[in-house]
């Protein structure tokens, strides 16, 4: 049996920031995975940096080989207004202007941050969360499974293609995690899951094709609250410095 509910009787909460643009430079480099690489910065602009939900998206601005500005969504992974420190998260993709310049990034390389806009805050007292995606959702997955209260019940799907990308979450949740090959398994695995016991949220980001069929799964086949769930397309083949919200 599904959940019928047409709403829930939590809300999301958003809240705008002021835009700015951080001069920043990569203090560490470190591999997190076969296809993955964190990059901290630092820079004295981050002392007053915001970021307060998993799901927040700030502009990565960069110049590519000839000198032009280049910009890309990220989230935000790790923030320390102490030490003036920014983490972010890069999924290494055969080919791209971000992907080239996480790979020959060293320590000292300028950069600039902007933003974010503003933070939808999903409340934390919800029965239980769904988090689905592929490599590119992960940092928002594993900000999430951080941030998440103490023996919270999260299911996270997340589909990678090489086994080296698979990790261990620094989660006090209580997780199940189901690792697939690619966006049918996805689905299928999300199909599966029962959704129907108590209210709960589904968040789910990725490729835009299989998002929006996330989305007609989660709304058409489940019938899952509109309200307790936000599905957004990370990227699409062939485009660039995409991102679309799909609910």
């Amino acid at each position: 049996m599904e959940n019928t509910s047409p709403s829930t009787s939590r809300e999301v909460r958003r809240v705008r920031h002021e835009l700015k643009l951080r001069e920043v430079t990569v203090a560490r480099i470190r591999q997190t995975g076969t296809n993955m690489l964190s990059i901290t910065f630092k820079g004295d602009a981050l002392h007053d940096f915001v970021s307060l939900s998993y799901d927040d998206h700030i502009k990565f601005v960069f110049p590519d080989g000839n000198g032009e500005s280049i910009r890309r969504d990220y989230t935000p992974t790790e923030h320390d207004p102490q030490r003036g420190e920014l983490t972010l998260e890069f999924a290494l993709h055969a080919e791209g202007a971000a992907t080239d310049w996480a790979r020959r990034a060293t320590e000292g390389m300028p950069a600039v941050i902007a933003g974010p806009r503003g933070s939808m805050i999903v409340p934390d007292d919800y029965d239980w969360y769904v988090l689905a995606g592929d490599l590119s959702a992960l940092p928002a997955i594993t900000r999430r499974l951080k941030e998440i209260p103490a023996g919270t019940r999260v299911t996270a799907v997340i589909e990678i293609a090489h086994l080296g990308d698979m990790r261990q979450f620094d989660t006090r949740a209580e997780l199940d995690v189901k690792w697939v090959a690619n966006g049918d398994e996805l689905l299928a695995a999300v199909r599966a899951l029962d959704l129907s016991s108590g209210e709960g949220y589904v968040w789910g980001g990725g490729e835009a094709a299989t998002m929006t069929r996330l989305r007609t799964v989660l709304l058409d086949e489940k019938q899952h609250p509109k309200g307790a769930m936000r599905v957004s397309a990370y990227w699409k083949p062939g485009a660039s410095d995409f991102h679309e919200k799909l609910d």
